[in-house]
């Protein structure tokens, strides 16, 4: 969108940094400050990595015990622990240090280029370390290789197909052995191609999972500014928020979720889908039809139910998009109708054709409960599930978590949809814009869920860094990552009979964060904004030295 455009607001009104000059480039000290927060974020992530060897979620038969040098923080399991969560909390401190440069509304603003650099420096130390925070990537890994034998992954468990002595079922959690797989056939049929390719070993079969997330995290990259653009935010702050955030670096890169693909073709879809369509606001006259604009709706569309075929959260966007589209048409409750005619023939004739051409059929559909089977203490609904149980137990009640719980679970999921259903109509009423309806949306579903993981919210997270600037659901977005980030260990354990280890781990970590923070207070200023801060050589001006105009350049 160029600068000085109207962009969709839920109220029609004019964006204020979109009529604004475009951000000048950091002065030297800002660059500098700049520097030194992604270097803080490097030593972080090489942290993170080498902790990983011995604190990762790690195969049973781990390879590291071979490696000589290597294998001393594979057996020192509590010392890479503390070296793993002190790069965790380096990585998050530099993340919201370096979001003081990427604040819309500023004067003078990191670019999207330096900010693209920042996360592919703070992602590179970890694409070839173990898994991290989960085991997950195993269990992708048993039902990928049951596609490839030609088995049914909708009907039978890893134990069941492979047999629980096979290398690939002994790495999947307990839970999980004897369940069916909840994921979409395109994801499975993508995992069986690399199931061809690495057989029983394991570690080569979890860097091909993390190559098929990088692709999902190369798809959010991608679309991001361009989203941002669109919407209004700066591509910087879109960046910011959606691809340097801890929660994508430390689960869907390090801990290779598919929600990284998922995620990626929603997001990806989604610009497909709007290339076209004019941006409007409340009251406008409708524009005549665009060229192409019919053929990249139903692109987008299409690749939207693509990524419903991996995880199927992701088709809650074909909803506020067939709102995007019944907006630009007269905004008449019959657009909306015949939106939502058209992308569902989309979504059917698409998702048919993959079920199809995969072979697995629609078993998937009815394995979508299998998550449901794990609870979590991150889900607030669970939470007050087993307080409630623990309360009727208290008065003499009798024992009845899990019937509770079961309760708690369907009404989670009955508020989640009126909640969607009225985000839906606001947004259709100009009330509200509809991406960010659709973050609100995915973080009331992702959020009243039982199996709650904080991966789950980045189904929220990056809509809103697509769509919300200088809006509260930005600082929520923030937030509610930076603590996410910080609440499960590398593991994915809760380290049962040790559990003396986690304040142990946290201790250590935490002072060698001040140790850090303290050795970079003259570079990075940490408790006021360095806009303020004129370094000696600019003579006490704020203007940018040649030195910044260069590395801005970049």
């Amino acid at each position: 969108m160029a600068v000085g455009e109207r962009e969709q607001t839920g109220t029609g009104q004019v964006l204020p940094w979109l009529t604004s000059p475009e951000p000048a480039p950091l002065s030297g000290a800002e660059l500098r400050a700049v520097t030194t927060t992604r270097r803080l974020g490097i030593i972080g992530a090489l942290f993170l990595a080498i902790g990983s060897i011995g604190a990762g979620a790690v195969p049973v038969l781990n390879p590291a015990h071979d490696i000589p040098v290597v294998r001393l923080f594979a057996r020192a399991t509590t010392v890479s622990l503390a070296i793993a969560l002190s790069g965790m909390l380096l990585m998050v401190i530099a993340w919201l240090l370096y979001g003081r440069y990427a604040r819309p509304g500023r004067e003078r603003m990191a670019t999207p280029a330096q900010t693209f650099r920042t996360v592919v420096m703070w992602v590179t130390p970890l694409l070839l370390v173990p898994p991290l925070f989960s085991r997950d990537v195993y269990s992708y890994l048993a039902q990928s290789e049951i596609v490839h034998r030609g088995m049914d992954p909708y009907t039978l468990g890893p134990a069941q197909a492979l047999g629980v002595a096979d290398p690939i079922t002994m790495g999947v959690s307990n839970v999980w052995r004897e369940t069916p797989a909840p994921y979409g056939p395109l994801f499975l049929e993508i995992g069986s191609w690399m199931s061809g390719i690495s057989g029983n070993h394991v570690a080569f079969g979890v860097l091909l999972q993390r190559g098929i997330a990088m692709v999902g995290v190369a798809l959010i990259v991608w679309s991001l500014p361009r989203l941002a653009k669109r919407f209004g935010v700066q591509p910087t702050t879109a960046l910011w928020l959606g691809a340097a955030n801890p929660l994508v670096i430390f689960h869907l890169v390090a801990g290779a979720h598919n929600e990284a693909l998922g995620i990626g073709l929603m997001m990806a879809g989604m610009e497909l889908g709007l290339r076209r369509l004019p941006i409007r606001v409340a009251g406008d006259t409708p524009p005549p039809l665009a060229r192409g604009e019919i053929g990249f709706i139903v692109l987008g569309a299409a690749v939207m139910t693509l990524a419903a075929a991996v995880k199927v959260n992701a088709a809650l966007a074909l909803g506020f998009f067939g709102v995007m589209i019944a907006r630009r048409w007269h905004g008449r409750f019959s657009d909306l109708v015949k939106a939502a005619i058209g992308l569902t023939v989309v979504f059917v004739a698409v998702m048919v054709a993959v079920c199809y051409a995969t072979g697995l059929g629609f078993g998937w559909i009815g394995a979508l409960g299998t998550p449901g089977q794990s609870r979590t203490l991150v889900s607030p609904v669970t939470l007050i599930g087993y307080l409630t149980g623990g309360l009727g137990i208290a008065l003499d009640l009798g024992v009845h978590v899990h019937s509770i719980m079961d309760v708690f679970s369907v009404l989670g999921m009955v508020a989640a949809a009126v909640i969607t259903v009225i985000l839906l109509w606001r947004s259709f009423r100009w009330k509200l814009r509809p991406i960010i309806g659709l973050g609100v949306g995915m973080a009331v579903f992702m959020g009243l869920h039982v199996a709650t993981h904080p991966w789950w919210m980045l189904w929220a997270v990056i809509p809103l860094a697509a769509s919300a600037g200088t809006s509260r659901f930005r600082v929520a977005a923030t937030i509610g990552s930076a603590i996410l980030a910080v609440v499960i260990t590398p593991t994915g354990s809760p380290f049962d009979g040790r559990g003396f280890v986690l304040p142990q781990a946290y201790l250590a970590a935490a002072l060698v964060c001040a140790v850090a923070l303290f050795v970079v207070r003259r570079t990075v200023p940490l408790w006021r904004d360095p806009v303020s801060q004129v370094s000696a050589d600019e003579g006490g001006s704020d203007a940018p030295s040649a030195e910044s105009r260069l590395a801005n350049r970049e």
